[in-house]
């Protein structure tokens, strides 16, 4: 695979249900490395274009490769190179986080599982906790067994939709740091939040989804993101 590949490319890629477009032509190209901000308010479309990023709902229409691979002919290969955390933590409430993370090691294939898993518990704060059943954890704990499920697998491209939720402080600033860290070992990173301030908190590029459709899309330092924000997503409505 040709290392220009970027890490995600997505092409006019259309999302309805039934007569409700949820995407409504989305072109995005993520480099590999990048550490990407998108912004939107609710029913923007943010969800909707990460889970089908994701592999986890086919597009209506249009195409998205993951370094390369077309999500479409080849969504296991694609796969074992996503991460993904949503809302909801996606790990069993009945198995304890080491649990989870031996189940989803197995899935993947994670050949040194033992090391990978403690090793994990630890960075999210996690090992004392660990033979615990998920349901007895707090919302914020719940999140930290997601962010470790993310990366278990090793996964190239991070893709988080509003992560920062249930988090306190102190499991924020985990988060932040596991992020940064994996941007500096040339993993990517995508991330959707309402909160302007900690979404361009790292990114290196930053977009604005309104409507179904990528409004703006650009560094994250050009001032122009924080115009689009105000316009778009403070105020509700387009310049």
């Amino acid at each position: 695979m040709p290392a220009a590949d970027p890490a995600l490319e997505s092409q006019d890629v259309r999302k309805t249900f039934g007569h409700f477009t949820a995407l409504a032509g989305v072109t995005l190209r993520v480099a590999r490395g990048e550490f990407v901000a998108l912004f939107g308010r609710n029913g923007a479309g943010k969800t909707t274009f990460l889970k089908v990023a994701a592999t986890l709902s086919r597009p209506s229409s249009g195409k998205i490769f993951i370094e390369g691979i077309d999500i479409l002919k080849d969504p296991g290969q694609a796969r074992r190179r996503i991460g993904f955390l949503s809302h909801n933590a996606s790990v069993y409430r009945d198995l304890s986080p080491l649990e989870n993370l031996k189940f989803f090691c197995r899935l993947y294939g994670v050949s040194d599982a033992e090391d990978r898993i403690m090793a994990l518990l630890d960075r999210v704060g996690l090992r004392r906790r660990a033979g615990d059943p998920v349901r007895s954890l707090s919302r914020g704990l719940h999140q930290r067994v997601g962010i470790a499920r993310v990366f278990v697998h090793n996964p190239t491209l991070i893709l988080l939709d509003e992560p920062y939720t249930g988090l306190d402080a102190q499991a924020a600033v985990m988060l932040n740091e596991v992020l940064d860290e994996a941007v500096q070992n040339g993993k990517t990173v995508v991330l959707t939040t309402h909160d302007i301030e900690q979404g361009l908190r790292a990114a290196t590029q930053a977009a604005v989804m309104d409507r179904g459709t990528l409004v703006f899309a650009g560094a994250a330092g050009d001032p122009a993101v924080r115009d689009a924000y105000a316009h778009y997503i403070r105020s509700g409505t387009a310049p």
